[in-house]
C-alpha cells in the first residue's frame, strides 16, 4: 500500500550523523522520518568500526597486560585457539546499549524509526522497502546519511577467509599467529597495535613515505618507537602487487620485489560512499568516483533540498565530527539560528597503543604557511601521574604562535589522549594565550598537569627571543 505521508524531513541511514540530524530537526518542531537498513540503528560506529575495534583495544590491553609491564614485569600468554568472539564479549553488549541509546533519542524526539531500505525515487519523495511491502513518502528536505564501507579494490580476493577488510576483521574465528597489514592509515595503524598486542606477529605496509601525514612528525616518531616495542615491523614507501593465497598462509608482493608471508592479511586502504542504489543519479546529484557526495558549507549537495553528513561526504570520517555536521545541515536547512557550522577546532582520535590525539598546526604546517612559532613538550615520564600508571610513552606538545603568544597546536600521545587533548581544545578554541596553562591549577598527581609543563617550556624559548624586550625572564618551573 502507498503511504503519501509527507514530512518534513526523511534521513536515510541511522548511525551518528543521521541520528543527531533527526533529533536536532525534530527538537525544534519538525517531522521526522529516519530509515535504516540495518537490523539496528547505530551504523557503522556502533557495530563494525568505531566501538568494536575499540571494545576489542582494551580487551588486548588488558588480557596482554600491556599496562602493567613495565610496573609489575607482568607476562601474560592468551590461549592461541581464543577466538575473537570470546574476547570481544562485551562487544555485543556495548553495541546493543548504544543501539538502545539511539531508540531512545528517536522517541524522546518523537521521530519516526522505520527499518527498510531508503531510495530516492524523484525530487521529494523516499520509497522505503522492506518485509511488510514498499511505503513512499514525501520530504521538504532529504538528508544522505548512510555512512562508508571499507574499500575492495577488485584484485584482492575477499572471498578468502584469510584476507579481511576492516569490517569483517572482528568476526574471525581465531586469533592469527602473524598478520600482513596494507595500509597504515588511522585503521590499519590501530588494529596493527591492537594484534600486535594479543600477540600476533604485524607487518604493516603502506604505500607512503610517512604514515599518518597529517599528525605532527615527532608525534609520528614517538607512536613508531611504539610500534617497535610492540614488535610491529613497518615498511613504508612500498606499493603492493597483490596479494594470494600460498598454502598455509597469505603472500603479499611488493614493489621491490619483497614477498611477505603471513597466515592472514588484513587491507585497510582506504574506504568508499555508501551511495550506491539510493537513486541519487537519478534527480542529478554529484557522487564522485569514490561514491562520496560532495557538499557546501551547509551539507547541500547540488541539489540544495538534498543534504548529507557523516562519512558518505569524506573527510575527516569522525564518528564525532559526523554528529555535529548532522545538526549543522538541518539547522542551516530550516534557518535554526542555532548551530551554522562546525567548529574550525577538530581533535582526531587515533586509538593506537598508545594513544594519539592531535589538532591544529604542527611544526611542519607552520614551516610551510611561514607562522614564527615555539614548541613546548612535557614527557609522562617526568610526571608523578605518569609514573604511577607506567605511562612511559606519553608527551603531551603545544605549538604556539610567537608573536601572540597564542596556542594553535595541541598533540598528545599516550593513555587517554583522546581526553587529554580536551584541555588544550578548550584553550584553543577560546583564543587563550599559552600563559593560560602557567596560570592554572592542576590536580596533582594528574597527566593535566603536564599542560603547565609543556607551558613553562614554551615560555622559556618564547623568553630566549625577547631577550632585548624590557620584559622579565619567565619562571622557571619548580
Amino acid at each position: 500500500m502507498t503511504d503519501t505521508s509527507s514530512y518534513d524531513l526523511v534521513v536515510i541511514g541511522a548511525g551518528p550523523a543521521g541520528e543527531k540530524a533527526a533529533a536536532q530537526a525534530a527538537f525544534f518542531g519538525k517531522r521526522v522520518l529516519i530509515v535504516e537498513m540495518e537490523p539496528k540503528p547505530g551504523g557503522a560506529a556502533v557495530f563494525t568500526g568505531t566501538l568494536p575495534s575499540k571494545t576489542l583495544r582494551e580487551t588486548a590491553l588488558y588480557l596482554s597486560g600491556y599496562r602493567s609491564r613495565e610496573l609489575y614485569g607482568v607476562a601474560v600468554h592468551l590461549d592461541p585457539m581464543a577466538t575473537l568472539q570470546h574476547l570481544m564479549s562485551r562487544k555485543k553488549e556495548i553495541s546493543e546499549a548504544e543501539a538502545d541509546a539511539f531508540r531512545r533519542n528517536f522517541e524522546r524526539h518523537h521521530v519516526e524509526y522505520v527499518r527498510g531500505r531508503g531510495r530516492v525515487v524523484d525530487a521529494h519523495d523516499v520509497a522505503i522497502t522492506n518485509d511488510s511491502g514498499e511505503r513512499r513518502v514525501r520530504a521538504e528536505f532529504i538528508l544522505i546519511a548512510t555512512g562508508s564501507k571499507p574499500f575492495r579494490p577488485a584484485d584482492m580476493d575477499f572471498s578468502d577467509p584469510w584476507i579481511h577488510d576492516s569490517d569483517e576483521i572482528l568476526t574471525i574465528d581465531s586469533l592469527p599467529t602473524s598478520m600482513t597489514v596494507l595500509g597504515a592509515g588511522v585503521i590499519g595503524c590501530e588494529y596493527a597495535c591492537m594484534f600486535a598486542a594479543l600477540g600476533c606477529k604485524i607487518t604493516l605496509v603502506d604505500a607512503r613515505p610517512e604514515i599518518l601525514p597529517f599528525l605532527d612528525l615527532e608525534i609520528v616518531g614517538r607512536l613508531k618507537q611504539a610500534m617497535d616495542r610492540l614488535g610491529i615491523e613497518l615498511v613504508q614507501n612500498q606499493r603492493w602487487l597483490g596479494a594470494r593465497r600460498a598454502g598455509a598462509g597469505i603472500e603479499a608482493t611488493l614493489e621491490d620485489g619483497r614477498v611477505l608471508k603471513a597466515e592472514q592479511l588484513l587491507y585497510t586502504a582506504g574506504r568508499t560512499g555508501c551511495s550506491a542504489e539510493l537513486g541519487l543519479e537519478a534527480i542529478g546529484v554529484t557522487i564522485d568516483k569514490r561514491g562520496y557526495l560532495p557538499v557546501d558549507a551547509h551539507f547541500r549537495t547540488n541539489v540544495p533540498h538534498v543534504l548529507a553528513a557523516g562519512d558518505i561526504v569524506g573527510f575527516p570520517a569522525l564518528a564525532s565530527v559526523s554528529m555535529e555536521q548532522g545538526r549543522v545541515a538541518v539547522c542551516n536547512a530550516f534557518g535554526f539560528a542555532y548551530k551554522t557550522s562546525v567548529a574550525p577546532v577538530m581533535p582526531y582520535g587515533i586509538y593506537t597503543i598508545p594513544e594519539v590525539s592531535s589538532f591544529g598546526e604542527t611544526e611542519e604546517t607552520c614551516k610551510e604557511k611561514g607562522i614564527d612559532y615555539v614548541i613546548g613538550r612535557a614527557l609522562f615520564r617526568d610526571n608523578p601521574r605518569g609514573l604511577i600508571a607506567g605511562d612511559l610513552e606519553g608527551a603531551v606538545k603545544l605549538v604556539v604562535e610567537a608573536g601572540t603568544r597564542k596556542i594553535i597546536g595541541v598533540h598528545v600521545i599516550g593513555e587517554r589522549a583522546s581526553d587529554l587533548v580536551h584541555i588544550g581544545q578548550v584553550a584553543v578554541t577560546l583564543g587563550a594565550k599559552v600563559d593560560l596553562f602557567i596560570d592554572m591549577v592542576f590536580n596533582y598527581p594528574t597527566l593535566g598537569d603536564s599542560y603547565k609543563y609543556a607551558a613553562y617550556h614554551c615560555l622559556i624559548s618564547l623568553s630566549a627571543r625577547e631577550a632585548d624586550s624590557k620584559r622579565s625572564a619567565p619562571p622557571r618551573p619548580v
